[in-house]
């Protein structure tokens, strides 16, 4: 199975309609033809299936017949990742967490942090990607690059959690976690935290965690929190 995207679809609308880019790769690299089915979601958890009515190198028109709604998570997760040195690894958690199941990522400049700047369009398009591979329904909700200071200022939750290697009293993360809640998750830059983030963060609420004895990669710490909450409410 197959999963197109066309974020605009409303659960009212009878007809989708594909960009040009999007109609040539329909037809020229996928070979569909009129008559063929086809399932497209807008992201926001509608499921539309039809039919191709017309297509060619500069249109795909498709006949909805049929909506529902997916199921959604039944937890959310807002990570707050600080991106890595190398790009292609904050690419993979994008990849991977999409995957897994996060309803919303920033990426956050840190202390420490080797990265300062980012590309939001193509993490977008990865985040698609993987959405549409991984057949969901829902695209999660990425935001532009922010400082810690600025995100702890904006979101201060009762279910908040700072991931640190620093030698001080941590509890591990898989024990505090509530299912069914709404979840934040900070993981640092290679570097790690600063002291004073950790103490920002606890300051407003964040609950020190440890993923385990191993000390992790940036992005892998970032999977098996993921990981962690999704098996939680499995």
């Amino acid at each position: 199975m197959q999963l197109f995207y066309i974020p605009s679809l409303a659960n009212s609308d009878s007809k989708a309609i594909f960009s040009k880019e999007e109609s040539r790769h329909i037809y020229k690299v996928l070979r569909k033809k009129s008559g063929d089915a086809i399932q497209i979601t807008n992201g926001k958890g509608s499921l539309f299936s039809g039919v191709i009515e017309t297509i060619g190198s500069h249109i795909c028109e498709v006949a909805l017949d049929k909506v529902t709604q997916q199921p959604s998570l039944p937890y959310k997760l807002h990570m707050a990742v600080a991106p890595t040195k190398m790009n292609d690894r904050f690419e993979w958690f994008l990849e991977k967490a999409t995957e897994i199941g996060v309803t919303e990522i920033t990426p956050i400049l840190c202390d420490h942090s080797e990265r300062k700047n980012i590309k939001l369009e193509r993490f977008q398009k990865i985040i698609i990607a993987a959405m549409k591979q991984s057949l969901r329904s829902t695209v999660p909700l990425l935001h532009p690059l922010s400082s810690i200071e600025d995100f702890l200022l904006h979101h201060s939750p009762s279910n908040g959690f700072i991931a640190h290697c620093h030698q001080s009293p941590k509890k591990n993360f898989s024990t505090l976690i509530e299912p069914k809640s709404d979840t934040i998750l900070l993981i640092g830059p290679e570097g790690d935290f600063s002291k004073n983030e950790i103490e920002m963060a606890i300051a407003n609420n964040y609950k020190p965690v440890t993923l385990g004895n191993m000390r992790l990669r940036t992005e892998t710490a970032a999977i098996v929190g993921c990981h962690t909450i999704a098996l939680v409410n499995s």
